[in-house]
């Protein structure tokens, strides 16, 4: 029973301190690997969480800024818009006047040559009664020529006045 007073757990004392030294080593070796290994490997994997939250956080930036480009170009869009309907509307306007413009011309060249056209049948209508005049005149001196030469009286000057007017035409002799 001496024997067994001597061991723990009936382990022998040099495995005890074995285990010991060995518990020892493995902390240190920890401690060493921890310093080499896990501490690299912890600020590679902080470096890279913070590179992922940077570009996170660019990629918003980055939303953020593509919402406010689309909505600068949908205000310059509705500004497009607006202007191209200020153009059109002008145009339109340009386009009536235009049309008013040339309708009055049109409507005053209309009346210059109503006017002309009246003007040319005033003077057909004068130069048609002087026609007319000179026409009475011959026809007046054939008369007094034939009263004349035949000497008659009032029966016979009604009767040559009477076939005077049928050879003219009593229509021309009336207008």
């Amino acid at each position: 029973m001496l024997a067994s007073q001597n061991f723990l757990f009936n382990l022998d004392p040099q495995l005890l301190f074995d285990a010991a030294l060995l518990a020892i080593a493995v902390f240190f070796l920890y401690l060493l690997m921890s310093y080499l290994l896990f501490n690299p490997a912890r600020k590679l994997l902080k470096d890279r969480q913070d590179r992922i939250a940077a570009e996170i956080d660019d990629a918003n930036a980055d939303k953020e800024s593509a919402a406010a480009l689309k909505a600068e170009y949908e205000a310059k869009l509705k500004e497009v818009d607006k202007e191209a309907e200020a153009i059109l509307s002008e145009a339109r306007q340009k386009a009536l006047q235009n049309q008013s413009r040339i309708v009055n011309e049109a409507k005053e060249e209309a009346a210059r040559i109503i006017k002309h056209a009246e003007e040319e049948a005033e003077l057909e209508k004068k130069h048609a009664m002087d026609d007319m005049k000179q026409e009475m005149i011959t026809v007046a001196s054939l008369m007094a020529q034939k009263v004349m030469a035949a000497s008659i009286n009032t029966e016979i000057q009604s009767t040559l006045v009477d076939e005077t007017l049928r050879e003219m035409g009593e229509s021309t002799w009336q207008s």
